[in-house]
């Protein structure tokens, strides 16, 4: 009860936020270094259906837990040190998927890198950050047990002496950046550890519950930071602008594939494991692909952008009045003529070509602003448009795995958020 309470609050906390901004941040969250002290712990999460799990994770220092782990963000060419303590009931270690000269400092030898001893054992991790990209970090001590507890999480290396760029070509630009971490859950082998049972047998795994930077939908569309949600403080919730770039950094941290879908438009994926996809050094992304849903493999990552705009709609989506002067300068358009990323002058004032249903014959949901206008608003009922005050478009990215967009079986979950095409006037956090 305390939860579906929570929970409650938080919709209704969502939806001031949304009347206020949309809180998502432009930039990835997460924690600079290049040092990094990370403790691995245990903790409670709480799931889309209100229940709650025990984890194992890392910790900025001696801070809360977080699932998945903290976001570690370096610059090209920084000497990286990952200083691990160790407060969980079992040895552990990280490796580092993509990072070519990582020495480890303390700890015993363990089957893939040095680990740090049950209950306060440390190891010291160091390597070079010499490729910029998207990476993973996980456990690299029983993995089949200890990556399902939760013991992941990214690194996002940035290029050296560019901003807004994944790599050191311009092709890899982008107005604003998205991070967004998949996981999946058998919470039966969770259960056995919370009940004392430290090598219980995953060899039977079986995910009932799937994750986006560590929530269920729809808890994946609150802000970072929510207070009762302080073991999951990543939110996943994408925001962007006709015509600006979006940069996805996907990746996979689970053990099951996961085909990820995006509506509004095809994603075009610039670079794989943190490699851009060029035929030679300095192309730039040749080899790009463009398609509707990244099938990502297990431990993989992926660095995709996507721009939505509203051309060839074959009507004018910021609005349409009879008077083409008036139409011409409403005050929610960005500049009196188009940008041709955004929508062609030909759709200028154009209605849409269908008419639109009598109020009475509509069923209206949480997200219709009542008029089809970017920007606009219309007359509503009561209780209907609450998450969408500032009259954008939403379109649902998510697991084009039927079953992944459940908790527990029960639609909606799983790995379901939203896009939201804002209003070009509209104010979102810049870099």
């Amino acid at each position: 009860m305390t939860q579906l309470l929570n929970r409650l609050a938080a919709l209704l906390g969502l939806v001031l936020a949304l009347t206020c901004a949309p809180q998502t941040h432009a930039a990835v969250a997460g924690i600079s270094g290049p040092t990094f002290n990370l403790t691995a712990k245990a903790d409670q999460i709480t799931t889309g259906d209100a229940n709650s799990v025990l984890v194992w994770s890392y910790a900025n220092g001696l801070g809360t837990l977080q699932y998945p782990g903290p976001t570690l963000i370096v610059n090209q060419g920084e000497v990286v040190t990952v200083n691990l303590t160790n407060s969980l009931p079992v040895a552990t270690s990280i490796v580092f998927p993509g990072q070519s000269d990582v020495t480890a400092i303390g700890g015993s030898a363990g089957l893939q890198t040095a680990e740090a001893a049950a209950n306060g054992g440390t190891v010291s991790y160091t390597f070079t950050a010499s490729q910029p990209g998207t990476y993973l970090y996980q456990s690299g001590t029983k993995p089949a047990l200890q990556i399902e507890m939760g013991l992941v999480g990214a690194l996002v290396v940035r290029p050296a002496g560019v901003t807004k760029q994944a790599y050191a070509h311009a092709g890899s630009a982008y107005d604003r950046e998205y991070l967004l971490l998949l996981t999946e859950m058998d919470p039966t082998i969770h259960l056995q550890v919370a009940q004392g049972n430290l090598s219980p047998d995953t060899s039977d795994f079986f995910a009932v519950q799937w994750y986006i930077n560590g929530r269920n939908g729809m808890d994946t569309l609150y802000d970072n930071g929510i207070p009762w949600m302080q073991t999951q403080p990543y939110g996943s919730m994408v925001l962007g602008k006709p015509g600006e770039k979006l940069l996805l950094r996907l990746v996979n941290a689970g053990r099951d594939a996961h085909p990820f879908h995006v509506h509004g438009n095809n994603i075009t994926v610039i670079a794989r494991d943190a490699r851009l996809l060029e035929s030679a050094p300095g192309m730039g992304p040749d080899l790009a692909w463009s398609d509707f849903t990244i099938k990502a493999i297990p431990g993989a990552t992926y660095d995709g952008v996507f721009t939505w705009t509203g051309r060839y709609l074959g009507w004018d989506m910021y609005g349409y009045a009879s008077n083409a002067t008036y139409c011409n300068q409403l005050t929610h358009l960005p500049t009196v003529s188009y940008p041709a990323t955004t929508q062609d002058d030909s759709d200028r004032c154009k209605p849409i070509p269908v008419t639109l249903p009598n109020q009475l014959d509509l069923t209206y949901g949480m997200h219709y602003s009542g008029s089809p206008y970017l920007g606009s608003t219309g007359t509503l009922p009561p209780g209907s448009g609450e998450w969408n005050p500032y009259a954008g478009y939403f379109f649902m990215w998510h697991s084009h795995s039927e079953k992944e967009l459940t908790n527990n079986d029960i639609f909606p979950g799983g790995m379901l958020t939203m896009f939201v095409v804002v209003p070009p006037n509209y104010s979102l956090p810049t870099e």
